[in-house]
C-alpha cells in the first residue's frame, strides 16, 4: 500500500504528525507538492494528488489534513483513480464557518457535497475552531463515510502537540485492516 499524504494551508510543518508519520512511521509515504501552498488553488491541488497516485505503483491510500481533506473529495469525486483505495480525512475545515478565510481560499468556498467514491475516515476533533461537531456530522453526511471525533485536540495540527498521534496511528492501521478485509 502507498501512502499519499496531503496538508493543509502551508503543508505540514515538521512537528505536525503527518510529517512525523511521512519520515518514520510511514517509510514510502509521498507528499504531494502543489504550487500554491499558501494562496491554494483547488485545481493545482487536485493536479497534484493525481501526479502523485500516478507515480504510486501500488494501490493508495491519501492521508488527509485541514483543506487537504477538501482538496481530496474534490479530486476523488472529479477525478479520482481506481488504484485509490481510501481516504483518511482530518479535521477538515468547515468553510461555511466565519473563521474560514474565503479571501485566501476562493476556490475552496464552492465545494462538492458528494459521496466519495472510495472507502474512507473522517476523524474530527470536539473542539476545532475550525470546524465544529455539527460541521463535521454534516460532512460525514455528505461524504457518505463514517465520523469519528477524538475529544478536546483543537485542530489536530501542531498546535495540538500530537507528535507521532498514537490515536491516529491506531484509527488509520483499524482502517487499513478494514480496507484489506475487502
Amino acid at each position: 500500500m502507498r501512502f499519499i499524504i496531503v496538508p493543509g494551508l502551508d503543508g505540514s510543518d515538521d512537528n505536525h504528525w503527518q510529517s512525523t508519520w511521512e519520515s518514520g512511521w510511514l517509510p514510502g509515504a509521498t507528499r504531494i507538492r502543489p504550487a500554491s501552498w499558501t494562496h491554494p488553488d483547488r485545481d493545482d491541488w487536485s493536479t497534484a494528488i493525481g501526479n502523485a497516485i500516478a507515480l504510486a505503483d501500488d494501490p493508495a491510500v491519501l492521508i488527509a489534513h485541514s483543506l487537504g481533506c477538501h482538496a481530496v473529495a474534490h479530486w476523488l469525486t472529479t477525478v479520482g483513480s481506481p488504484t485509490v483505495r481510501g481516504a483518511f480525512l482530518v479535521a477538515p475545515p468547515d468553510p461555511l464557518a466565519p473563521t474560514f478565510p474565503v479571501d485566501l481560499l476562493p476556490t475552496f468556498t464552492n465545494l462538492d457535497a458528494k459521496p466519495l467514491p472510495v472507502p474512507a475516515l473522517l476523524i474530527a476533533s470536539d473542539n476545532d475552531p475550525y470546524c465544529s461537531v455539527d460541521a463535521a456530522t454534516r460532512l460525514a453526511t455528505d461524504w457518505e463515510v463514517p465520523l469519528i471525533t477524538t475529544g478536546n485536540d483543537g485542530h489536530l495540527n501542531s498546535d495540538s502537540q500530537l507528535g507521532l498521534w498514537p490515536l491516529g496511528q491506531q484509527l488509520l492501521t483499524s482502517f487499513l485492516a478494514g480496507l484489506r478485509a475487502s
